[in-house]
């Protein structure tokens, strides 16, 4: 199986990409210690030496759903800024998100099939009497092209099958703008609150949250103990 991701600084400032950078190698760290393979497809990087302004990961592997879904989310940092010494805020956030996959079909002539047709044309011409026209189709688009300039049908089935591969290759620009134009609206809804990870100072450690979740047991263990007095 395989997922990709975008960890993006969206329009925050210097200080985000510095964060993405450092998420983006926790993110390469972590797969590599749950044996998932982690490829960086893109990386944009920052304003600043050493940040990342967004970066596309693709990762494979038998697990990769429920790390896809530790990671999917605003990421939150607790810091101060490093670019900025006086600056008075210390809480940053970034987003990852789960990427759609682009499904692309190969422009492979075995996928084309070939319709011999009636050629249009003012009536009375040879080349309405024969089929000579050919309709090519791209089996996994449904695209398709037709081609009656000759009266040579080998000739027509060139030109449509011609015709067709710069039609699926406009079919995969297409494609290939919409998947960045989805990247621009992630870059656009990182949202601040309710974390999927928080990670404090410079070292950038994960903030640990188990010791709030022990103290919360013992406040229930307490309640029911005094709920069977």
């Amino acid at each position: 199986m395989e997922k990709i991701i975008q960890i993006t600084a969206g329009r925050g400032p210097a200080e985000c990409t510095w964060v993405v950078a450092q998420v983006l190698k926790k993110i390469l760290d972590e797969a590599a210690d749950q044996q998932i393979q982690a490829t960086v497809l893109q990386r944009e990087a920052g304003s600043e030496n050493g940040t990342v302004e967004s970066a596309l990961v693709a990762l494979k592997g038998k697990s990769i759903d429920a790390f896809v879904t530790s990671w999917t989310g605003t990421i939150q940092w607790i810091g101060k800024s490093s670019f900025r010494k006086f600056h008075k805020r210390k809480n940053w956030f970034i987003g990852v998100f789960e990427m759609d996959q682009l499904q692309m079909p190969k422009a492979s002539e075995k996928d084309i099939h070939y319709q011999a047709m009636r050629s249009s044309g003012a009536g009375g011409q040879h080349v309405n009497k024969v089929s000579s026209a050919i309709r090519a189709t791209h089996g996994p688009t449904g695209l398709s092209t037709v081609a009656m300039d000759s009266r040579s049908q080998h000739q027509n089935k060139k030109l449509a099958t011609e015709r067709l591969l710069e039609k699926i290759k406009g079919f995969e620009f297409e494609a290939l703008k919409q998947q960045v134009s989805r990247q621009w609206e992630n870059q656009l809804n990182v949202e601040r609150g309710n974390p999927t990870r928080t990670f404090t100072g410079s070292d950038f450690k994960k903030q640990k949250v188990e010791k709030g979740y022990k103290s919360e047991r013992q406040k229930l263990k307490q309640q029911l103990d005094y709920d069977r007095d």
